[in-house]
This record gives C-alpha cells, structure tokens and sequence, in this order.
C-alpha cells in the first residue's frame, strides 16, 4: 500500500527552504498568460503551514494597497513555484497565525527572531 502511495507522490521542490509560521517570505510563481509565462512575486507573512505529503501547502498574507488584507494558499509540491526566499524569520507563539487578519498598523508588526 505503501508503495503505491509514494509512486502517485510529487516529488519535493529543491527551491523551497525549510519554512515556519512567522516568516516573512517573498514567493516567486509562474503565472501563465495566454501563450506567455512570467513570473509574479508575492511578499507577505506565513500564517499557516499544513504538511501532509502532497497536500503541503502554506499560507501567505500580505497587505494590498488601502489596508486591504490579501491571502494566497500555495501548494509546496507545485512545479508553479520557482522559488521561495526567507527575508526574515519573526519570533511567534502559535502555529497559526489567524490573529493577524484583524490587526492592521503597527499592532500587525511582528518581533523578529535572531538565531
């Protein structure tokens, strides 16, 4: 069972480093457009990581213009993204960071990690 298993798996994303919630990270996606490709960077913070194999994905929010909250699901798996970078790790108590979507202005601010 376990074999069949791991044949229908994708294979991991070597440009993905390792993630927490809290990261402020900027993610690089492939964005097709009619017969053109180009790639679309998404700056925000990691709310949520769900890990599970092929239905890893992650969480990023970032604040559009006018204070409007924006959140986009990633799959960690998917060929789409073509890479991610870690600009800064914030120091967080929780796994999900839900709190932030009411939080605007300096409240919205993370404390940053220093390893």
């Amino acid at each position: 069972m376990t074999d069949m298993v791991k044949a229908v798996e994708a294979k991991k994303n070597e440009k993905i480093p390792e993630l927490r919630p809290g990261d402020t990270v900027s993610v690089h996606v492939k964005i097709k457009e009619g017969d053109r490709e180009r790639i679309q960077e998404f700056k925000g913070i990691v709310i949520r990581l769900r890990k599970g194999g092929n239905d890893a994905n992650m969480t990023v929010r970032r604040m559009a213009s006018n204070g409007i909250g924006v959140e986009r699901t990633f799959l960690l798996r998917s060929p789409r993204i073509d890479k991610v970078l870690v600009e800064r790790h914030n120091q967080v108590n929780r796994a999900q960071l839900y709190f932030m979507r009411s939080r605007t202005g300096k409240s919205a601010r993370l404390k940053q990690k220093f390893d």
